[in-house]
C-alpha cells in the first residue's frame, strides 16, 4: 500500500513507538492524524515534521482512560475526514504505569483493561464506517507476547490483582478482539491484524516499568508499518504476529467460546448493544 496521500490515525503517537511510526508515515507522504493527551509532546512532533518538509499532521487530543474520551475521538475524525485508510491502535499503558496498585478508569473498570483494550474496541467499531468506505484498508492492533487468559468470573481483577497479569489479560483481549473483527469484516477489504512488535522497547512505558530496554523503538516501529503498509500482508486477516513474523496467540485466542463471552462483554461496557 503507497502511503502518499493515504488518511492514517496512529493513538498514542505523541511519544514512544507512535511517534517512530507516525514520523515515518509522514515521511512517506500518508495525511497522518495524531493523538495523545499532550499538547506539547504533539506540537514538537509536528514542527519536527514541518522541519523535516512533511505535510502538516492533524492533531486531536483525547484521554482514553474514558470510554467519552475515545467517542469524543472517533467524532472528531469522522466530523473532518470522509475516508480512513489505516487505523493503528497503538494507545497503552503499562503493567507499572501510575504504580502497580489497582486503578479504575472514568467509567469503574480496570484501568489497564479500559485504556488498552476497551478504548481501542470502541474506537475501531465507531470508526468502521470510514474504513469500509476506504476500503482496502487495514486495522492494526498494538498488543504483546505478553498474554494472560481472562478469567470470565472476574474480568476487572478485583481479587488478587497483578498488574502484569492486569496488562497481559488486556493484550490478549486485543488480540481475540483482532480475530473476532476480521471474520466480522471478511470480504469488506478492510483487514485485521494484531502484533508484538518488539521486546522491552527503549520507551517510557518501559523505563516507568523500571526494566532495562532490549530493543528498539525503531525495530518496533518498523514491525508496526509492516502490518500498516507491506504488500505481503495484503489481504491477510485475523493474524497475531510477532515482529515481522506470523505468531501463534496464547489458546484462549483461538477459543471461539472465550471470544463470544468477551464481545458480549465488550458491547454491553461500551454501550454499543444498544446502537
Amino acid at each position: 500500500m503507497k502511503m502518499d496521500g493515504k488518511t492514517v490515525l496512529v493513538t498514542g503517537s505523541t511519544d514512544g513507538v507512535g511517534r517512530y511510526v507516525a514520523a515515518k508515515l509522514a515521511a512517506a507522504g500518508a495525511k497522518l492524524l495524531i493523538h495523545g493527551r499532550d499538547t506539547l509532546r504533539a506540537k514538537t512532533l509536528t514542527d519536527e515534521m514541518r522541519g523535516q518538509g512533511h505535510g502538516e499532521p492533524m492533531f486531536y487530543q483525547a484521554d482514553l482512560s474514558s470510554l467519552s474520551g475515545a467517542r469524543q475521538l472517533a467524532d472528531a475524525v469522522i466530523a473532518d475526514h470522509q475516508r480512513l485508510d489505516v487505523f493503528i491502535s497503538n494507545a497503552g499503558i503499562g503493567s507499572r504505569t501510575l504504580g502497580t496498585e489497582r486503578r479504575t478508569s472514568a467509567d469503574g473498570h480496570e484501568l489497564r483493561f479500559a485504556v488498552n483494550y476497551l478504548s481501542g474496541f470502541l474506537l475501531a467499531h465507531l470508526l468502521l464506517p470510514l474504513l469500509r468506505a476506504s476500503a482496502p484498508s487495514r486495522i492494526v492492533n498494538v498488543a504483546s507476547l505478553g498474554q494472560h487468559p481472562i478469567d470470565f468470573d472476574d474480568v476487572m481483577i478485583t481479587k488478587g490483582y497483578n498488574g502484569a497479569r492486569a496488562y497481559a489479560q488486556s493484550k490478549l483481549a486485543q488480540i481475540m478482539f483482532t480475530i473476532d473483527l476480521a471474520g466480522e469484516l471478511k470480504g469488506s477489504g478492510v483487514t485485521v491484524n494484531s502484533l508484538h512488535p518488539a521486546t522491552y522497547m527503549n520507551t517510557t512505558m518501559v523505563r516507568e516499568g523500571g526494566i532495562t530496554p532490549i530493543s528498539t523503538v525503531e525495530q518496533g516501529g518498523e514491525a508496526i508499518l509492516h502490518l500498516a503498509a507491506s504488500d505481503d500482508v495484503a489481504g491477510k486477516t485475523g493474524l497475531f504476529f510477532n515482529g515481522m513474523n506470523q505468531a501463534q496467540a496464547n489458546p484462549q485466542a483461538y477459543d471461539a467460546a472465550a471470544r463470544k463471552r468477551l464481545r458480549a462483554l465488550s458491547l454491553e461496557l461500551t454501550g454499543l448493544s444498544a446502537a
